[in-house]
C-alpha cells in the first residue's frame, strides 16, 4: 500500500492524481474469501462495497490509503484463507484492527446511509476478530426488515493524534470553492458520533484558512496541516470526478491517512449571482398568510402594479427595471417584496451606488412632478376616497348580482386596488403626517372593544363596525380570529366621535355626550358593508383618473378634509346597534382601510361567484383570475380543476432571502463569529416539539442533546431536527442533509427550553430556532402599538 508523507516530500502534487487507475474488471462476479486493497478486484463495489472500493481506488491512485483486505459479499466461508489474511495484517495477533461495514447501499451518490451499518474498533485476537465480523454482518438487516447486501472492510487500527472530517466543498452554505475541516483530538469516531463538536475551519480551494469556529478555540491543526489537507482533498476531488467527504487522521509521526472518501451527497441550494433579495417585511402586515392561487392573483399583482407605478412616479428605479422585475411577487404562496427596489436595504457598493448618474437624473427628472404632486397628493386621496365610497354603495350585494355584474365588480376592484395601493405607498412617501400614530389598527382596537361592550358577537362586529376588518387579513375562506379580550384596551372606552381629537376636547365631548346627541356621519361605502342591501340598478363608472383635473389640483390644491358624506340617520336600517363612524385617519390610513374594505368586497364576490359555479370556498381559490372571469362569462370550467391540490402549508419566509434554482429559499445568513446556534442542514419549518419518546405528533421537530446516530431511524416523518450539540458534519447530519430535514445544533439547553407539546420554528439555512408559530390570517396584540391612538 501506499503511504503518503508529505513532510517527507512524497511528491504528491495536484497532477499526480491519476497514476496508477484501476482498469476494473467487470467479468469478476465473485471474489476469493479475501481481496485485498491493493488488488482491482478490490475496487468491485457490487461485491466489496462502496466504501472498501474507494479506497482501493484512492490507494491505486497514489492518496494515503492503511493496507488491509476485504471479505467480499458472501465471502469468508474459507476459513483457512480468512485466517490467513488475519495473522498477516494483525502480525500474528500483536495489532489491533478495525472490522468496517462496506455495503454496496452506502457512501454512493445518492446516498451516505451514514452510520447505519456497524463498525468495531481495536479488535484483538482471532475470537475477538469473528466475532466483529459477525456484528458487522448482523447490521446489514435494516428496520424495515430488509438485509442489505455487506461486505467487511479490514485494517489495522490507527491510534490517531487529530482525526476529523473533511469536506471538499461547504455542503452547509452550497459553495464549491469553499472547504470545510472539522478536527478533534483522537480519531474522527467522536466526531461523526456526534459526541464531540469539534473545530471547524473553512478554507479556501487553496487552503487557506478563512475563519474558525469557536473563534477563540485552540485549533489542533496548523496551517501546514491545513494545507496538506486541502491538497488531499483536490487529489480525492480528480481521482473521483467531485468533492469528497472524507475522514481522516493524523498519527503520532505527524503522517496523514484517508480512512474513508464518499461522494457529498447533499449540498444546500446556493442562489446564482445577482440574484434579488427579497423579504416579506414591507408586505406582510397587508397578507401575511399562506395564498391561493386567485388570492395572489386578486391581492398580490395589484399591490406590485401599484407599488411599480409610485416607484416609478418617484424616480426610484427604471422603467425598464419595473417592467422585468415584479416589486412583489409570491414565494411558496407568501407575498415578497424586492427590498431594493423598495428601498428598504442599502446599496451593496454605496459608493459606486453614489457615482452612478442613472438615478440622480431619474430623480432630477422626477422631482419637478414629485414637488407638486405632494401639494396635490392630499386631494388625489380625497377623490380616490371619495370615489371608492360611493362605488363599494353602489355595488348590488353578491346574492343579487348577475354573473355579468359579478366579473364587472372585480374587474374594478382589481383596477382600484393598483390606485389605492399607489397613492397609499406615495402618501408615506410624501406626505408629512402630524398625527403619525392615528392608525387604523388602533381606531378598529377601539371599535372593538366597544363592540364588545355592547355584547356584539365577534362573527357580527365586522358588519356592525367594518373597520375592524383592519385588524384582520384577507382570506376566501373568511377573516382572520380577531384579538382575544385581553389584548383589547377596554380603559380606551371613548367613542369613535372622540378619534383624532385632543384630551381637553375629548374630555369636553365627554361631559356633553349624553346632553347632546352625537350626529352619526358615515362613508357610503361603510354603511353599505355594515348593511348589505341593494341600491337602484347602475352603471359602474372608473375611479376617477381626468387628467384636468388633477392638473388642477396641482395648481390650486385643496386642504385635505374628511373624504367622508353625511349619511342620514334615517336612512339606517332597523337594529339594536348603529354603526360607529369612520374616524377621521391621515390619507394613508384611510387608503389602507380601503383597501381592506375592497379586499373584503372581493372576498364576497368570490365566494358568490364559486357557490353559483357549485364549487366550494378551497376549490375557487385554485383557480387563476382570468379563468374565473371567463367562466363567470360562460366559459367552462378547466378540465384540470378536479385534479388541482393545494400548495402544501409552508413556514413563514425569512426576513431577508433569495431565490436558488428551483424556487428554493435561501435565508441570508447573519454574520456569526463563536460558537452557538448554527444551522447544519438548510431549510425551514414549523411543527410540534417531540423528545423521540411517546406518541409522535404529525408534524414533529426533534429536539435532543446530541446527534447520536441511533436516532436515524427517527428521521423520516420529521419535520425538523434541533440538537444541543454536534457537528456539521456528524453522520446525523449528513443524514439530515439528504431527507432535506431543517436541522439546527448547538441551541443552548434546548431540551429543557423546548417541552415536547410545544411549538417552534426552526429556520436550517440562517441557524435560527424560535419558539412559537404564526398562523395565516392570525391577528396578534403585538401588530400594534400599545401606544397607537386613532
Amino acid at each position: 500500500m501506499t503511504t503518503l508523507d508529505e513532510r517527507h516530500g512524497e511528491g504528491a502534487r495536484d497532477g499526480d492524481g491519476g497514476r496508477g487507475e484501476i482498469a476494473l474488471d467487470p467479468t469478476g462476479t465473485r471474489g476469493p474469501a479475501t481481496v485485498p486493497l491493493d488488488l482491482p478486484g478490490a475496487a468491485l463495489s457490487d461485491h466489496t462495497g462502496s466504501k472498501a472500493a474507494n479506497l482501493a481506488r484512492a490507494a491505486a491512485a497514489g492518496l494515503p490509503v492503511l493496507p488491509g483486505f476485504v471479505i467480499p459479499h458472501g465471502g469468508g466461508e474459507d476459513t483457512v484463507a480468512l485466517r490467513r489474511a488475519w495473522q498477516e495484517l494483525s502480525d500474528g495477533g500483536a495489532r489491533p484492527l478495525v472490522v468496517r461495514s462496506s455495503s454496496p447501499q452506502e457512501d454512493t451518490e445518492d446516498s451516505s446511509l451514514a452510520g447505519q451499518f456497524a463498525s468495531v474498533l481495536d479488535v484483538r485476537g482471532w475470537r475477538a476478530f469473528r466475532e466483529a465480523v459477525r456484528t458487522v454482518l448482523d447490521s446489514a438487516r435494516r428496520p424495515d426488515g430488509s438485509t442489505a447486501p455487506m461486505a467487511v472492510l479490514v485494517q489495522p487500527m490507527l491510534t490517531a493524534r487529530i482525526g476529523g472530517v473533511m469536506f471538499g466543498a461547504d455542503p452547509v452554505e452550497g459553495r464549491a470553492d469553499r472547504m470545510l475541516v472539522s478536527v478533534v483530538w483522537g480519531g474522527p469516531d467522536g466526531l461523526v458520533s456526534g459526541e464531540q463538536a469539534g473545530t471547524n475551519h473553512w478554507l479556501n480551494r487553496y487552503g487557506r484558512l478563512l475563519r474558525t469556529e469557536p473563534s477563540d478555540a485552540d485549533s489542533p491543526l496548523t496551517r501546514t496541516e491545513l494545507a496538506r489537507l486541502a491538497r488531499l482533498a483536490r487529489r480525492a476531488r480528480r481521482v473521483f470526478g467531485g468533492p469528497q467527504d472524507i475522514e481522516f487522521g493524523f498519527d503520532g509521526e505527524g503522517r496523514l491517512w484517508l480512512f474513508q472518501s464518499r461522494p457529498i451527497t447533499a449540498m444546500a441550494a446556493r442562489p446564482a449571482r445577482g440574484a434579488r433579495l427579497l423579504g416579506p417585511g414591507p408586505v406582510a402586515e397587508t397578507l401575511p398568510g399562506q395564498l391561493t392561487p386567485l388570492e395572489a392573483d386578486l391581492w398580490v399583482a395589484p399591490m406590485a402594479r401599484g407599488l411599480a407605478a409610485s416607484l416609478d412616479i418617484g424616480g426610484s428605479a427604471s422603467r425598464r427595471l419595473l417592467r422585468t422585475q415584479p416589486v412583489v411577487t409570491t414565494v411558496g404562496g407568501r407575498a415578497a417584496a424586492d427590498l431594493r427596489l423598495l428601498g428598504a436595504v442599502a446599496p451593496k457598493h454605496r459608493w459606486l451606488a453614489l457615482l452612478n448618474p442613472a438615478p440622480g437624473a431619474r430623480r432630477l427628472a422626477a422631482a419637478w412632478r414629485v414637488g407638486r404632486l405632494g401639494a396635490a397628493l392630499p386631494g388625489l386621496a380625497t377623490d380616490l376616497l371619495a370615489d371608492v365610497d360611493r362605488q363599494l354603495a353602489e355595488i348590488p350585494p353578491p346574492a343579487d348580482s348577475s354573473r355579468a355584474e359579478l366579473v364587472t365588480a372585480l374587474r374594478w376592484s382589481r383596477a382600484v386596488l393598483v390606485s389605492l395601493h399607489a397613492q397609499e405607498a406615495l402618501a408615506g412617501a410624501l406626505l408629512r403626517d402630524t398625527a403619525q400614530r392615528r392608525t387604523a389598527a388602533g381606531a378598529a382596537l377601539t371599535a372593538l372593544a366597544d363592540a364588545r361592550a355592547r355584547g356584539v358577537p365577534d362573527d357580527r362586529v365586522t358588519a356592525t363596525d367594518p373597520v375592524i376588518l383592519a385588524l384582520t387579513a384577507p382570506a376566501l375562506r373568511g377573516p382572520g380570529r380577531l384579538p382575544d379580550e385581553q389584548s383589547v384596551p377596554l380603559q380606551r372606552r371613548q367613542t369613535t366621535a372622540d378619534l383624532g381629537r385632543e384630551p381637553d376636547e375629548r374630555h369636553h365631548a365627554e361631559q356633553t355626550r349624553n346632553a347632546v346627541p352625537a350626529r352619526h356621519t358615515e362613508p357610503a361605502g361603510h354603511t353599505k358593508l355594515a348593511r348589505n342591501t341593494k341600491p337602484a340598478p347602475h352603471t359602474h363608472p372608473a375611479p376617477n383618473t381626468n387628467p384636468a383635473r388633477h392638473r388642477e389640483l396641482a395648481q390650486n390644491p385643496e386642504p385635505a378634509q374628511h373624504p367622508h358624506e353625511p349619511h342620514p340617520t334615517a336612512d339606517l336600517p332597523p337594529r339594536t346597534y348603529k354603526p360607529h363612524p369612520t374616524p377621521n385617519l391621515p390619507p394613508r390610513e384611510s387608503l389602507r382601510l380601503r383597501i381592506r374594505w375592497v379586499q373584503e368586497l372581493q372576498v364576497r364576490l368570490v365566494r358568490e361567484a364559486g357557490a353559483r359555479m357549485g364549487l366550494d370556498v378551497e376549490r375557487v381559490g385554485l383557480l387563476r383570475w382570468r379563468e374565473l372571469a371567463a367562466v363567470l362569462e360562460g366559459a367552462p370550467l378547466p378540465a384540470d380543476l378536479h385534479a388541482r391540490v393545494p400548495d402544501p402549508a409552508s413556514p413563514p419566509l425569512p426576513d431577508t432571502f433569495r431565490l436558488a434554482a428551483d424556487g428554493v429559499v435561501v435565508a441570508e445568513r447573519a454574520d456569526r463569529s463563536g460558537d452557538g446556534t448554527r444551522g447544519v442542514s438548510s431549510g425551514r419549518a414549523v411543527g410540534t416539539v417531540w423528545d423521540g419518546t411517546g406518541p409522535r405528533p404529525p408534524d414533529a421537530v426533534l429536539v435532543v442533546r446530541t446527534l447520536d446516530p441511533a436516532l436515524a431511524p427517527l428521521l423520516p416523518g420529521l419535520v425538523a431536527l434541533v440538537a444541543q450539540t454536534g457537528s456539521p458534519l456528524s453522520h446525523l447530519a449528513v443524514l439530515a442533509r439528504e431527507f432535506g430535514l431543517p436541522a439546527v445544533v448547538g441551541t443552548t439547553d434546548a431540551v429543557h427550553r423546548f417541552p415536547p407539546g410545544s411549538r417552534l420554528t426552526v429556520d436550517g439555512t440562517a441557524g435560527d430556532v424560535q419558539p412559537g408559530d404564526v398562523q395565516p390570517g392570525d391577528v396578534r396584540p403585538g401588530d400594534v402599538r400599545p401606544g397607537d391612538t386613532p
